[in-house]
């Protein structure tokens, strides 16, 4: 029996996608969304019991005020839902949300904190949330955090103290771009890429499991 995996997505292509169909960029992201739904109803069939979603980076901050409240807005109405949502009782999944999240708007933090609260106690199944997230500032954070509290500067140690301390067997980046965008530098390290030319909204369950059958062919040697 194949070993239940742990899935990276930088979910990448919404605002071409919208302009593909001639609506305002910032609309793509409400056809992103209703995407990242259909997702947590196929890693039960997948056997996904992790997966990792890049909603939001650090860079993605500096984008014009209007996507940005509209992406703030969405974020909130989304996680709303969640809260709400049987399959997360059902399937006891956990939600945990990694990045800065004091850069976001207060409103917006404290429903993500409802949700991480509501959900602790799953363990069948864990979603992770990337918001506001940057892999090199996770990394200063836990080194700092590190130093702080005396510990020794390993490996082990770092680990401990980073947002997210599992790893990815794989990562998928759709959109088309060839480039990791300071998505789990640390955790990826060993991670199996894979860059798709569909966009977000188009990404579809049949896309996701030729990935993985192509990932149960692909040699991993660590190194070795």
């Amino acid at each position: 029996m194949k070993k239940s995996l742990h899935v990276g997505i930088i979910l990448d292509g919404n605002r071409r996608f919208a302009k593909r169909l001639m609506r305002e960029p910032w609309q793509g992201h409400k056809y992103g969304a209703k995407k990242v739904e259909e997702v947590f109803s196929w890693c039960k069939d997948l056997n996904i019991k992790e997966i990792t979603l890049y909603a939001l980076s650090v860079e993605n901050l500096n984008r014009p005020k209007k996507e940005l409240n509209f992406l703030m807005n969405l974020f909130e109405e989304e996680f709303e839902k969640l809260e709400n949502d049987s399959r997360l009782e059902d399937n006891k999944i956990r939600i945990k949300f990694i990045g800065k999240r004091e850069l976001l708007n207060k409103k917006l933090q404290k429903t993500m904190g409802v949700l991480e609260k509501k959900t602790e106690k799953n363990n069948r199944y864990k979603i992770n949330i990337a918001m506001a997230y940057g892999g090199r500032q996770e990394i200063i954070k836990a080194v700092k955090l590190m130093i702080k509290n005396k510990q020794d500067i390993t490996e082990k140690n770092l680990e401990k103290n980073l947002s997210l301390n599992s790893s990815p067997d794989l990562i998928i980046r759709t959109g088309g771009e060839k480039r990791t965008s300071n998505f789990l530098p640390w955790q990826s390290v060993y991670s199996e890429w894979f860059f798709l030319k569909k966009m977000w909204p188009e990404f579809n369950k049949e896309d996701l499991k030729r990935v993985i059958l192509e990932f149960y062919k692909r040699e991993r040697r660590f190194g070795k």
